[in-house]
This record gives structure tokens, sequence and C-alpha cells, in this order.
């Protein structure tokens, strides 16, 4: 029986991108089946008083020159060279993730994230405009005008408040942050130790 790692997901962050395109390989290595999880960052950030790096070490000068380094060299380890800093960012997710909860809804999640995270993360779009966000989405195929519409819908807004919620009570404060059973393990400089609980929760499972 495959492992499953619950992978808490918010288009916003630009190292949620990164991990994403690296844990797909983590998961053909191990068999663990990856279970995506729309929720609001800004949500949980408000939640737990937490605010992003940049803010929390802006006084630090040294420090944010590092985190900036090290964005770097994962760049360089996993030959991200598509990837683009959004001008806009931090943008609100807020209309974007509701969207993505209404695609996982209708089993479109992975399309969604596929043409969502090309818009945000290498084509650069301000995904938090309505007009952009419709346009943009019918550029990769998908149906942005009902997707916005989907982000009125009260099931959709309540199943991305459950979502936030959720992650706050497992102890979630940002993203990405990934959970096997209750081992929780956070940011894309983790994605080693994520493998090697994958492993051994696996071998654990077996010997029972």
């Amino acid at each position: 029986m495959p492992m499953v790692v619950d992978f808490y997901y918010d288009i916003v962050s630009p190292n949620v991108y990164m991990a994403n395109k690296v844990i797909p390989e983590l998961a053909e290595r191990t068999g663990a089946t990856i279970n995506y999880i729309p929720f609001l960052l800004g949500g949980v950030m408000k939640a737990t008083n937490n605010n992003p790096p940049l803010v929390t070490y802006a006084p630090v000068q040294a420090k944010i020159e590092y985190i900036k380094l090290e964005m770097k060299r994962f760049i360089e380890k996993h030959s991200l060279t598509k990837f683009r800093m959004n001008p806009y960012f931090p943008f609100n997710s807020l209309m974007p993730m509701r969207a993505a909860v209404a695609a996982q809804m209708d089993g479109a999640l992975q399309d969604y994230i596929a043409a969502g995270e090309k818009l945000v993360w290498e084509k650069r779009v301000k995904f938090d405009d309505p007009e952009t966000f419709v346009e943009a989405l019918k550029s990769e195929g998908l149906d942005g005008a009902g997707l916005l519409e989907s982000t009125q819908d009260p099931a959709v807004k309540a199943k991305l408040v459950e979502n936030t919620n959720a992650a706050v009570e497992r102890g979630a404060f940002g993203a990405p942050t990934f959970f096997v059973g209750d081992e929780m393990f956070f940011g894309k400089d983790r994605l080693d130790a994520l493998e090697e609980e994958i492993t051994e929760a696996a071998r654990r499972t077996a010997e029972r």
C-alpha cells in the first residue's frame, strides 16, 4: 500500500512552485501518493502570527541575501530554468485558491495547478486580477470564466476555509508543508527528510 503525503498547497508561494517541480520524482522513487490540499497561506500565517521571511528578516540584510542564495542554489540544482519571480508577489491568493478547490471538486486540480504555476511563476501574470485570471487560464485551455464563477460557490468557499483551519490544527504555519501521517515537514529544503520519512513509514507499515 503506497504511503500518502499530504501537500498543503497555495500557488502564491514561489517555494511551493519549486517544491512541486521536484516532488513528482520523489513520489516516483518512493511509490508515494501525493495528496494535494488547496489551502490559503495568508489565512494560516494570520492564524499563527507568522510573517514571510522577507518581512521577518528585513532588518538582517545578511539573512535576506542568504535566503536569495539558497533559492538560487535550489533553482540551479533542479534546473528550474523557467522560473521567474512574479512582479506582483505577494498577491492575494484567495480567488485562485478557491478556484483550485473548485477544480479539485471537478477532478481537474492537476490541470489547474500546471496551468496556474506556468502563468504565475513562468509567465508572471497578475493572477489575482479577475479579468487577467480568466483570460490567462483560457490561453492555457481551461475554463477561466467558469472557474472564476465557481469561486463564489458557498461549498467552495467553505471547503477552502475547512482546509486552511485543518492545516493550522495540524501545526502548519507556512508553505510548502507536507505531512506523512502526523509527521510534518516544512519547506522545499526538507524534501530529503520527507523522502526518508516516507521510506521509514513504509518499512514500519510492512513490519506490522
